[in-house]
Formats: structure tokens, sequence, C-alpha cells
């Protein structure tokens, strides 16, 4: 064959930032895989609900996977399925990617604030020496808590926590410690935060259900599930945000839900509004130099709210 007709180099590139390139050494191919630096543009959004978090992003422009990241950032402060009111609203600061000038996707969320019934929340990413990147609010507190507030995203309330609740079932007035996230069968459901699972078993009324013990102080409960998560028994240990079962109709349900509780020191208390362990704060090595980046962005998210308020009000 001639070699001259032999194929030498093929470069191929499976994502938008990656390159493959195969080059011909003897009678094999050595390949190296490279990025593509991108452009990277700052942009500014903010968003006003109306009826939920998702139209009111989709009407901003943003698209769903950047809207769910913007809750992942405040889901240890809000319970975006229950808190949300319309009139919240919320502004953004991130990035654009673009590879000769064509929008590749975005990059990082450098900082957020939402404005939940009249409170504020504030949200800055800061990196580290080390490379480690995470959320801290003004303070310096890392935005991550040892609970998340809801352990389902985005499903609807069925029914809030009331100790004086009339049962739908049985009619009497029964305490109901706790709150019921109806959503769709097979809705995964979330450790609230790292503990250790006491129970895993089912009970003519609770269902499939799910107890797990955070330290001491804390236990969680999660009733009617459909199935449990892959591995999950009594005695394993279970992080954050981990699938440890599935919305169904198990045990006294007149639909699918979840049944969550949160106790503390053995006392029911309402999983909304419970005190909540302290966050982390930033390393004392990082202080300085956290106050200098998040002292700049909240300036320029400042900046942009008030030509927001300035346009509004013209």
């Amino acid at each position: 064959m001639d070699q001259k007709k032999q194929l030498s180099r093929l470069i191929y590139q499976p994502k938008p930032l990656e390159l493959v390139t195969f080059e011909r050494e003897l009678t094999s191919f050595n390949s190296s895989l490279s990025r593509i630096e991108p452009e990277r543009d700052i942009v500014f959004n903010y968003g006003i609900i109306q009826q939920s978090l998702f139209l009111s992003s989709q009407k901003a422009g943003l698209q769903d996977a950047l809207t769910m990241r913007l809750a992942q950032i405040f889901q240890w402060d809000i319970d975006f399925v229950l808190d949300i009111r319309p009139g919240d609203s919320f502004f953004l600061m991130y990035e654009e990617l673009f590879v000769e000038n064509e929008f590749i996707g975005y990059g990082e969320i450098l900082a957020a604030e939402f404005i939940n019934q009249d409170k504020s929340y504030v949200a800055i990413l800061y990196e580290d020496n080390n490379g480690s990147k995470d959320f801290y609010n003004l303070k310096g507190e890392s935005m991550r808590k040892a609970f998340l507030r809801a352990p389902v995203e985005f499903s609807r309330i069925s029914s809030s926590f009331n100790l004086k609740r009339r049962h739908p079932l049985h009619k009497t007035i029964k305490a109901h410690r706790g709150i019921d996230y109806a959503a769709p069968t097979g809705t995964p459901i979330l450790a609230a935060g790292d503990g250790k699972i006491k129970t895993a078993s089912r009970t003519r009324a609770n269902g499939r259900y799910v107890v797990i013990q955070h330290g001491q102080q804390f236990v969680t409960k999660y009733l009617h599930l459909s199935k449990f998560g892959r591995g999950i028994k009594s005695g394993k240990t279970v992080k954050q945000g981990q699938i440890i079962g599935y919305v169904g109709q198990t045990g006294y349900a007149t639909g699918p839900h979840l049944h969550y509780e949160f106790l503390v020191n053995g006392v029911h208390k309402n999983p909304r509004t419970v005190q909540l362990p302290k966050a982390m704060p930033i390393r004392k090595r990082d202080k300085k130099n956290f106050e200098e980046v998040s002292s700049k962005v909240s300036m320029l998210l400042e900046n942009y709210k008030g030509q927001i308020n300035l346009a509004a009000a013209g």
C-alpha cells in the first residue's frame, strides 16, 4: 500500500471542550486527550416567581439544568417544594462558555441571591488554594448544612406539619408530626443528612419505611415508600442526598406520597422551621481572600439589582 495514502493523524471531538488526537506510530496509533479552553462571559439574570421556579426561570431564558443548580445551592435553607411564594425573586451572576464565538453551555454560577418570603439568601462561589470550590454566605459560612430542608425535589405538598389535623382515613383529629410530599410513585427520596439506618422495614400502618439516626440528637423518618433504595437496610450508613427509597402508597396512604418526620432529642419538630446546626465557616487562612472575593462579587450583583430596580421604577 502506498504509504503516502496512510492515515497519519485523526482528531476527534467527543465533547465541546475535549479533543482526542490519534497519531500513527509505525503500525499502531497513540492517543492523547486535550482540553479546549473556552471564552468565558460573565452574565447577569433575574426572575420573579409567579407560579413556579421553573416557569419563572424559563421566562428569564434560563435552561432547566441551570435552574436545578440554582436550587441546589440554596437547598439547605429553602424548601423549594413548600416555601416558594409568588413575588419571590432570584438574581444570578454566572458564566456563559463560547468556542469560536459559538455558545456551548454554562460555566460556573459565581454568585446568587434568592429572596424567599422577603428574606434574602446570598451565596458566593469561592475557590481555595487547593482548587476546592464551594458556596458560602456573606459571613463566610458554608451553604452546606447538616440537613436538607426537603428530602424530595420539586414535588407538591399535600399536608403540612399540623398537630390538630383531621386524619383523612380515620376521620379523627390525630397529630400529624411531619410533612407529606405528594409526588408520583417512584420519585427518589433522599437522606436528609448523614447517618445510620435504625430501621428499614414494613408495617401495616407505615408501609415500607426508613428511620435514620443522625448522631445523638437527630432522627428522620420516611414513610409509605414503594421500595427501598439499593443496599438500604438496618445498620447501614448513608450520606446526605443518597437515595434511600422511592415514593409510594404503601400502608395507610390515600395516594402516593412521602411522609417525612424530623425529631430532635425525641421530640417532633416542624422540618420547615426547625433550627438546623450552623454551617461550617471558611477556614481562617482563607478568610481575608474570601472577603476580597465576596466584596467584589456581591458589589457587582448589587449593582445589577440596582439597575433592575431602577428600570422597574421607570
